[in-house]
């Protein structure tokens, strides 16, 4: 693209010396880039895309709430595992007291020691460990996808961001080309007008135009600059560090396909799916729960104005005692709590269904939008194409006229800015034939760059 642009842009013996003037600042450039520490090679629209999502502040706060979620996958796993405690405590008594060897009163000072280790399993809870363990697969799923989104927005935001440099700088390229071709008409009129073929009425309005063409390259060299700054912006690129080159994008469209499942529509498939798993679980608290227990404890005593108390090991074995239960509890009345909390549940069921349901109409207009608008574009960019062409071809005969005097500064300067806004249009339909492309494939749920998207 960059090609056919500046193809247009240089003429006659003046084009050819600027690009031998540019082959050998580009050469320079190259050479003092493979002795640079930095980076020797130009970044494409992937590696800003990449290296935005790595970097991105907002993707390392989605990767916390993915890992929590985890987490409350794990612990939805282990509920259905037993548990297990020990306990031990240690008593000294002053004073009036029980003595456990005789059940009595007594005003000595002792010693107590006590052990316990205890087990506890659910054995039916109304399926509640059952419909929340599912409910946390169904966030973790639905907490990857939003970090697929996330990323596959970053990525997006950061295509933008990369062709706005990218038209900010041919912009800065044909101002340049314009300036200089003023300068070169200016530099022509003036000898004219010391041959007599020019007045200085037509001197001044080139001047005048020397001066609109740079004003107008001051105004794309700041938007340049705004647009630089977005882009590190948007790739969290460190502000004070200069941009690699950026390698210009080749454009292409790719055949519809078949879509495949969106980060978007997944995410809200799988709110849908935790959403009635709750609704399940909330359920569970209408039934008995029935659990089973066991343990066994130990103590040991000792009088300590008695000397010949029975060992340690002795007493524990003789004070050994062991327990299995089992516990029924019945739900009978809450103060309403259990059915308030199914009723939102109910409720939120119902808006994640029609969550989902507005979430794949909005999709398939999305994509047909998509489509259309990448189909719209490369019609406008071969219509463009064409009328850079014609307006070329005009340009040209009206400066040949303009030099033999046939015409004047103000069609000269007419058929030039018609000739500079078409070469713009063409330069902004095609970027937006990439642009559109993007979207549509990230409509269709395919992943925009293939390097550090998958969670």
């Amino acid at each position: 693209m960059y090609n056919y642009i500046m193809s247009h842009a240089y003429s006659g013996l003046f084009g050819r010396m600027v690009v031998f003037l540019q082959c050998i600042l580009l050469c320079i450039r190259i050479q003092g880039q493979a002795t640079s520490d930095t980076t020797a090679l130009a970044m494409t629209v992937e590696d800003c895309m990449r290296y935005a999502v790595v970097h991105s502040h907002s993707l390392r706060q989605q990767e916390l709430r993915l890992d929590n979620s985890k987490a409350t996958h794990l612990q939805a796993v282990g509920a259905f595992l037993p548990s297990l405690n020990a306990s031990t405590s240690i008593q000294w008594n002053f004073g009036r007291a029980i003595d456990p060897e005789t059940n009595t009163y007594t005003s000595v000072s002792t010693f107590n020691n006590g052990y316990g280790l205890s087990a506890s399993l659910p054995v039916f809870d109304g399926l509640y460990r059952v419909h929340a363990l599912r409910a946390a697969r169904a966030d973790v799923l639905l907490q990857k996808n939003a970090l697929q989104a996330n990323r596959d927005q970053v990525a997006l935001q950061t295509y933008q961001a990369f062709i706005d440099v990218i038209y900010a700088q041919e912009s800065v390229h044909l101002a340049t080309e314009k300036l200089r071709e003023s300068e070169m008409i200016l530099h022509r009129t003036k000898v004219m007008e010391e041959e007599g073929l020019k007045s200085p009425a037509d001197v001044a309005l080139i001047m005048a135009q020397q001066a609109a063409d740079e004003l107008m390259l001051t105004k794309q060299e700041n938007q340049l600059e705004s647009c630089m700054l977005k882009l590190k912006e948007v790739m969290n690129w460190p502000m004070d560090n200069p941009m690699p080159t950026l390698h210009p994008i080749t454009l292409r469209t790719e055949p519809d396909g078949e879509a495949s499942s969106s980060a978007l529509l997944l995410q809200s498939f799988y709110s849908l799916q935790s959403a009635r798993h709750n609704l399940h679980a909330t359920r569970a608290s209408l039934f008995p729960t029935l659990s089973l227990s066991a343990g066994i404890n130990s103590s040991y005593y000792r009088n300590l104005n008695n000397p010949s108390a029975t060992s340690f090991g002795q007493q524990l074995k003789n004070n050994l005692g062991e327990y299995v239960s089992i516990n029924l509890s019945i739900p009978l009345f809450n103060r309403l709590g259990t059915m308030m909390s199914l009723r939102r549940a109910k409720n939120n069921l119902l808006i994640a269904e029609e969550q989902y349901a507005a979430k794949q109409t909005e999709l398939d207009v999305l994509r047909r939008q998509a489509r259309l608008d990448v189909a719209a574009y490369c019609k406008e960019s071969e219509q463009g194409e064409q009328k850079v062409a014609a307006d070329s071809l005009a340009y040209e005969l009206v400066r040949q006229q303009y030099t033999e005097g046939l015409a004047s500064p103000i069609d000269l300067q007419t058929s030039s800015a018609t000739l500079l806004q078409s070469r713009a249009t063409l330069l902004q339909s095609r970027l937006m034939v990439g642009i559109k492309e993007m979207q549509r494939r990230y409509y269709n749920g395919h992943p925009l760059v293939e390097i550090g998207l998958k969670p």
